[in-house]
């Protein structure tokens, strides 16, 4: 019997965050890759410290002269990049910084494999989906990537000009027969312009914005919060903390309510199942749980690199299922060809839709209409509740 009542935290961070940065970097330059070929391969990693942002891995395009011309638009991605997230810092300026690019031609010996259809490496991929949120999310990562990007925004229009890039956030939920009802403490820690300014100035700013962002009642006179708790925060992104793609692989899924397989998404282009393995198994833990077949759903598959076929798909409902696991299993199975190329060609991932999902989480996003997220649809709805 899962526990009714505890208190749950998870955290996000902004798109200024120092790893946040380098998950930005490798996802546009994967989206200019696939931008020039749909079925281009790109495994990118970034690295960014003070007014340095070095970039490396693997890529690869059919046309080798266009290869070549791609190579050279890398570092005008990275300062486009740094630039919208706004750093004009200066040890950390779009405009100044220096950019190192490493990436090569991808490996002919990984190439083979996913080249006859195979994955691009082993590994294990978690979905999950329950009722907490409109968006089958789980309350406290959902609602902490909502303040943050709540801030980016007011930040970004010029309605709140003294914050800057670089943010964390953190809730801690109060859940009450299995419902979240009441957050205990909230974390905000933002970058900011000035050195005057104190804990209790920020504060004031951003205070409006998160109980904006919060639902109704969540907040009472027994909410901790802690605001810029060590005090000055002005030194902030690669400039105060060097950055790496990847290192958010928790607040890039489920916040830790949830399994997580250990691969992280930025920089991969999908024939890696890191990423879109991860994807699909999101997309149908989402329908089972807007299908009715469970209140709360993690899906599990498994790969092993140059094999088409899944090795294994793995249900558990918590017991809140309608219908018994085995039955899911054999239906999500039955729904949708989880080999690598039928996950790209079911959920048309081969566009350049990538750069967007860097920050404020991968899941519980809206699906849009240029086909970004569109592992949030909920169109397999009445195909699963054929099957079982």
């Amino acid at each position: 019997m899962s526990r009714k009542n505890y208190v749950f935290t998870s955290e996000s961070v902004s798109e200024g965050h120092p790893d946040k940065v380098c998950d930005r970097v490798s996802d546009a330059i994967l989206d200019a890759f696939i931008s020039q070929e749909p079925h281009a391969r790109v495994a990118c990693e970034t690295f960014a410290t003070t007014n340095r942002v070095v970039v490396g891995g693997e890529v690869g395009l059919a046309d080798k002269a266009n290869l070549e011309a791609m190579m050279g638009n890398v570092e005008q991605i990275v300062r486009d990049c740094v630039r919208d997230i706004g750093y004009e810092q200066d040890e950390f300026h779009w405009n100044t910084l220096n950019v190192q690019n490493y990436l090569h031609p991808q490996s002919a010996h990984i190439a083979q494999g996913v080249d006859r259809d195979g994955a691009g490496d082993q590994g294990i991929m978690f979905g999950y989906a329950c009722r907490e949120t409109p968006e089958l999310m789980p309350a406290p990562i959902q609602y902490s990537h909502a303040i943050l990007r709540r801030l980016a925004e007011v930040r970004k229009s010029g309605a709140e000009p003294t914050l800057r890039p670089d943010a964390k956030s953190q809730l801690s939920l109060r859940y009450e027969d299995g419902v979240p009802v009441e957050v205990t403490s909230i974390v905000l820690s933002t970058q900011h312009a000035l050195e005057s300014q104190t804990s209790d100035d920020i504060r004031a700013i951003v205070e409006p914005y998160i109980r904006e962002v919060l639902p109704s009642g969540w907040i009472t006179e027994k909410t901790e919060w802690w605001v810029n708790p060590t005090g000055t925060f002005v030194i902030g992104g690669p400039d105060g903390d060097a950055g790496l793609t990847g290192r958010k692989i928790i607040v890039d899924t489920y916040g830790g309510a949830a399994p997580h397989g250990g691969g992280a998404f930025s920089g991969k282009d999908p024939t890696k199942v890191d990423r879109s393995a991860a994807y699909a198994a999101r997309y149908l833990a989402k329908n089972v749980v807007a299908a009715g077949l469970a209140d709360r759903c993690t899906l599990q598959v498994s790969y092993a690199i140059g094999v088409a076929k899944p090795l294994s798909i793995y249900v558990d409902t918590h017991g809140t299922g309608k219908v018994e696991a085995d039955q899911i299993e054999r239906a999500v199975a039955t729904c949708m060809d989880l080999t690598p190329r039928g996950i790209r060609t079911h959920l048309d991932l081969n566009r350049p839709i990538y750069a967007r999902t860097s920050a404020y989480g991968h899941f519980g996003r809206a699906p849009e209409a240029d086909g970004g997220f569109s592992w949030e649809k909920t169109d397999l709805v009445e195909a699963l509740k054929k099957a079982v």
